[in-house]
């Protein structure tokens, strides 16, 4: 049976550089939060039971609208819980309909909130990538130009590294790509030799 690793960390912490590299090694990635907005866009389901929660607005010329979607949850922890308990039933069927179809030894699926959402039995392994918060905010101004305010309302509702880290199975300090790739690619052999001892 296929194993799964959770792959996690706080916003700019470079969850994605990480995915790709175990796609590099020819690991199936999901990425639990693209996925998300595929279905919040695709779904008319979901999307019926967004507007009634946030309102028409919620989408734009029937495009999903990010810009007030984020305004409104960001700031309301109770409305950020809902949109969450619509949005994630939704992922982890799809989820499962791809594991299905996956015929690796392993596969990662990628999601932002993993602890906080209590989602830790759902998986085989953790890991979860860190990285200065300093670091972190500058890699997200760069990409994203996001305005400093708003960073610090995402992190403020992502648990602290610290928390993270003393739950995980792996953890990887993202500071230096080369160094990264290294311990990926270490993770990578421990998990395939554990399961190969089986």
């Amino acid at each position: 049976m296929t194993k799964i690793l959770g792959l996690t960390g706080g916003i700019g912490s470079g969850k994605t550089a990480v995915s790709k590299m175990f796609n590099a090694l020819d690991v199936p990635v999901y990425n639990a939060d693209q996925a998300a907005k595929i279905l919040m866009q695709s779904s008319k389901d979901l999307k019926h039971k967004i507007k009634q929660l946030l309102g028409e607005d919620a989408y734009k010329q029937n495009q999903l609208n990010k810009v007030f979607i984020s305004e409104k949850i960001f700031n309301n922890k109770a409305l950020l819980t809902q949109i969450n308990a619509l949005v994630h039933p939704e992922v982890a069927l799809d989820f499962n309909s791809w594991l299905s179809m996956q015929t690796s030894v392993y596969v990662v699926k990628e999601l932002a909130i993993l602890f906080e959402t209590a989602a830790e039995d759902q998986f085989d392994y953790i890991l979860t990538v860190t990285a200065p918060e300093a670091l972190r905010i500058q890699r997200i101004i760069e990409r994203d130009h996001t305005p400093l305010a708003k960073i610090k309302a995402v992190m403020s509702n992502q648990l602290q590294d610290s928390e993270k880290t003393a739950k995980s199975d792996f953890v990887i300090l993202n500071i230096d790509l080369d160094s990264t790739n290294k311990q990926v690619y270490e993770i990578h052999n421990r998990i395939n030799k554990e399961l190969s001892d089986f």
